[in-house]
């Protein structure tokens, strides 16, 4: 297919290669040409214009730069990364983008937002799909949303298994507790561990995630093993602040949880020498 043939309409990705090729033929540009000035190949290029490949946000800035387009690429990307999130998934991601507190508690995996690239790469490889690529991009634009002028105050409850499951590499598991550490110090994102030793608890029965916003109602985000599920219903949500608040209670401290990290970082995943293969039977 060719890019001239796109429906700018159609979705994010379409009108994304529609608008490349137009600016790019506007700037009398060839495909190898724009290639040589972003860095890449002008069958990459090509791709991207006929919506065979989503682009990235790097790409993109280059795209802008070498174009003066002014920022449009830089502002279209985000549009397309969304829309590779499964479609469930989308309005929830477009809630978190707008919230101003974001509580989550999470009992098999980091959170999103907290999540390495490689260890999304993990998460996200389990069922093996064929777009893992950009399911890893667009998990990687949502953390954006932290770096934004006034981000959302971000608060996590990570249940000890979380820190004690492996996914991926040790490498991977080390780096991503030490990004967890990272957070320690900062104002806007908080990190809490519920230990083992907390026993029962209002989280058994899964994840859950509240956001609140500036003027709308609260809301209560859950998955099952198809697909997430959101509500504003006042008792819901009522009812998820009352579970939150009692696993914040049960949990470690900040301080607590940093000093728990640090120490499953050092004895689960830290560096072991190399086993001997010769005593291998």
């Amino acid at each position: 297919m060719r890019s001239r043939e796109l429906d700018p309409g159609a979705s994010p990705l379409d009108y994304y290669g529609y608008e490349l090729r137009r600016c790019r033929e506007a700037a009398g540009l060839t495909l190898a040409q724009l290639g040589s000035i972003v860095f890449c190949t002008g069958s990459l290029i090509g791709q991207i214009e006929t919506a065979a490949k989503v682009p990235q946000r790097d790409f993109s800035e280059r795209v802008d730069a070498a174009l003066g387009t002014d920022g449009l690429f830089s502002r279209l990307v985000g549009l397309v990364l969304r829309s590779q999130l499964p479609g469930w998934f989308q309005p929830y991601a477009e809630m978190e983008g707008r919230a101003t507190y974001i509580s989550t508690y999470q009992s098999q995996v980091v959170y999103g937002l907290l999540q390495t690239q490689e260890y999304a790469r993990a998460v996200l490889g389990a069922p093996q799909p064929a777009t893992l690529g950009e399911l890893v991009a667009a998990r990687m634009e949502r953390q954006r949303v932290l770096r934004k002028e006034k981000p959302p105050l971000v608060w996590v409850v990570l249940d000890e298994a979380v820190l004690n499951r492996p996914m991926g590499s040790r490498e991977v598991m080390r780096d991503q507790l030490a990004h967890l550490l990272s957070f320690r110090d900062q104002r806007r994102v908080k990190v809490q561990v519920l230990p083992f030793s907390a026993g029962e608890h209002p989280g058994l029965p899964g994840a859950f995630n509240l956001l609140r916003f500036g003027d709308d109602p609260d809301i209560v985000y859950t998955e099952d093993f198809i697909q997430g599920h959101m509500t504003a219903n006042p008792d819901t949500v009522s009812e998820g602040w009352l579970h939150y608040d009692q696993l914040r209670a049960a949990a470690l401290s900040v301080r607590d949880s940093a000093q728990l990290i640090a120490h499953v970082m050092e004895e689960r995943y830290g560096e072991q020498p190399e086993r001997d293969a010769s005593a291998v039977a």
